[in-house]
């Protein structure tokens, strides 16, 4: 079965970096391009970062261009983001997805960043 599962959330001090990194499995990880989403408290779910099968594209939200960089690694299965100069806005539950059509979505269990001094 599908699983995605996030890790290297944290607390981190504005202005501080972390990386976030999903293992992925039970699909054929190169026939599908990846993605972080993320969700803040008493806010929707929003796109943060893609990147197509074999890294060519990404896309970024506008909030976080120039300071979150998507990476994927076909060998090990894996996507990661990268992410800078963080601020407290950027505080949420990041999520791994992968989306298999318009209707069949996976998602990981998200992993907590929370940017505070």
């Amino acid at each position: 079965q599908v699983a995605l599962v996030e890790s290297g959330g944290g607390l981190v001090q504005p202005g501080g970096s972390l990386r976030l990194s999903c293992a992925a499995s039970g699909f054929t990880f190169t026939m599908y391009d990846m993605n972080w989403y993320r969700q803040a408290p008493g806010k929707q779910r929003e796109l943060v970062a893609g990147i197509s099968r074999f890294g060519r594209i990404t896309k970024y939200a506008d909030s976080v261009k120039g300071r979150f960089t998507i990476s994927r690694d076909n060998a090990k299965n894996t996507v990661s983001l990268q992410m800078i100069s963080l601020k407290p806005e950027d505080t949420a539950v990041y999520y791994c997805n992968v989306a298999f059509s318009a209707m069949l979505n996976y998602w990981g269990q998200g992993t907590q960043v929370t940017v505070s001094s």
